[in-house]
């Protein structure tokens, strides 16, 4: 994908939404989409797991280039109906920006790896010839989030189709609809191109029970979940081989080394892309004193609105709400209300009206501030005075809370850059690019939705949906 300006977005979205209905004026539910039933959505998770196996039974027959063809009908229906996913997401969920939820499934269509990621090994010698294959696990049971929802599901389909496995998800409860409605596409494109009806399965109603009973069935063998703290850790404590990809906080250093101009709109860009739902966006910055207020001015003149500190902490209070734990002490946590809405709607929660040229809110405060210590997911980012790279580096990794998620820097200091690479372990480190680059969007390198920072697979495709098996011929097969 090209690095993203107002121009391709506008053009993009025009030629995939010409002929193509308006979801919004469709009619849908978690079974049914305009009428026709979703394909693949069950009311028992049993009876989901089951199906998935059958479809994990059909394509463990087929051959690579049988399943490489299922993944290539997948691609050409997730772009022709990316507008309706997009439109049915924000519908659904209240968050993010349909023009962008548009792109970001382009971009799974476009950048997921398929079989060609799944790559044997020979090693050969005095004793012979081993061969390592990488092998399914069977069937895999995903939970997905309700940021990237329908994104999670095709990108994690696409991966774990092209290494052999079936997939039953278990979708957060707030976007059922968009996710099921990726799960019968799937269907669809696997019918249409020869492979069996159901390959990937899923709820109409997803619980913690029907979580619970996923996580403990004996047929699911590899577990996948893309979500928050809770529901990772709740994976990682399920004795099952686990994939976790959990929240980050990632932090923005701009030293006085920086193409400033540059960094200012490259920084507006990747925090405000779907309303800063991604978890690799840009939360907080961390801004050399010499050159933070020419950042601030290039920050405004690409669509962000400088709030005072008296602004910062009313907003803090409404977008951030005190719950009780299950400990019994009082946390903040983020408005369900607030997170993924446009820059204007925020602002007029606290009685200030800007029209929708307004992309991002911007505020200084100080390090401990509420802004720059929670992963708040909406177009609000903070930014912090420092006077050195070692202030900026010691700050930003204490901002990342060690989730070493994600992190972005601005400079042309090459030990800079090396220091808080260094310093903060994340998982993608983008260098004098938006955030969106760190998935193949503008930079190099494929994309997913599923980035497993807890248990290190980083950036997963199909070969993280993999085992590895080894077949030994001792002393042949070695023709030299």
């Amino acid at each position: 994908m090209a690095n993203i300006t107002e121009a391709e977005i506008r053009k993009i979205v025009e030629g995939i939404i010409k002929g193509t209905a308006n979801a919004s004026a469709q009619k849908y539910s978690s079974t049914e989409y305009n009428g026709r039933k979703l394909i693949g959505v069950y009311s028992d998770m049993n009876e989901a797991i089951d199906a998935a196996e059958r479809g994990y039974r059909a394509v463990r027959a087929m051959t690579v280039e049988q399943r490489e063809k299922i993944i290539t009908e997948i691609r050409k229906l997730t772009v022709a109906e990316a507008p309706i996913m997009a439109e049915m997401g924000v519908a659904e969920t209240g968050m993010g920006r349909v023009d962008h939820k548009r792109l970001k499934h382009i971009l799974v269509a476009d950048k997921t790896p398929g079989t060609e990621d799944i790559v044997s090994e020979a090693k050969t010698g005095d004793n012979g010839l081993t061969l390592t294959e990488m092998a399914p696990f069977g069937v895999v049971g995903s939970i997905t989030p309700s940021t990237n929802p329908s994104e999670t599901v095709i990108c994690n389909s696409i991966g774990m189709i092209a290494a052999g496995n079936g997939v039953v998800f278990n979708p957060h409860p707030n976007a059922i609809c968009v996710s099921n409605y990726a799960v019968d596409l799937v269907n669809r494109a696997s019918a249409a191109a020869g492979g069996p009806d159901i390959l990937v399965c899923s709820m109409d109603k997803p619980t913690m029970e029907s979580a619970a009973i996923m996580q403990s069935h004996p047929k699911i063998r590899l577990l996948v979940c893309t979500g928050g703290p809770g529901v990772v850790k709740a994976v990682l404590s399920s004795g099952k081989k686990a994939i976790g990809a959990g929240a980050g906080n990632p932090p923005v250093i701009v030293d006085d080394t920086a193409d400033i101009r540059k960094a200012g709109k490259d920084i507006i860009d990747g925090c405000t892309f779907d309303n800063n739902l991604p978890c690799i966006a840009e939360k907080e910055v961390f801004a050399f004193s010499n050159i933070a207020d020419q950042l601030i001015s290039e920050m405004q003149k690409n669509g962000a609105y400088l709030i005072t500190k008296e602004q910062a902490d009313k907003l803090s209070k409404v977008v951030l709400v005190e719950k009780t734990n299950k400990a019994g002490k009082t946390v903040k946590t983020v408005s369900r209300d607030c997170v993924g809405r446009d820059a204007d709607v925020l602002l007029a929660k606290i009685g200030v009206s800007v029209d929708k040229s307004v992309r991002c809110i911007i505020c200084e405060t100080d390090f401990m501030h509420d802004f720059v210590q929670h992963e708040l997911m909406m177009p609000i980012l903070p930014i912090v005075r420092v006077n050195n790279i070692e202030e900026a580096i010691d700050l930003a990794v204490k901002a990342e809370h060690g989730n070493r998620h994600t992190a972005h820097m601005h400079s042309k200091n090459i030990d800079h850059l090396s220091a808080f690479a260094k310093a903060v372990e994340t998982t993608i480190f983008v260098k004098n690019a938006p955030s969106y680059a760190g998935i193949g969007f503008g930079g190099e390198g494929h994309t997913t939705f599923t980035i497993a920072g807890p248990t290190g697979e980083g950036i997963t495709s199909a070969r993280s949906f993999t085992r590895k098996r080894r077949c030994v011929m001792a002393d042949n097969f070695r023709i030299i």
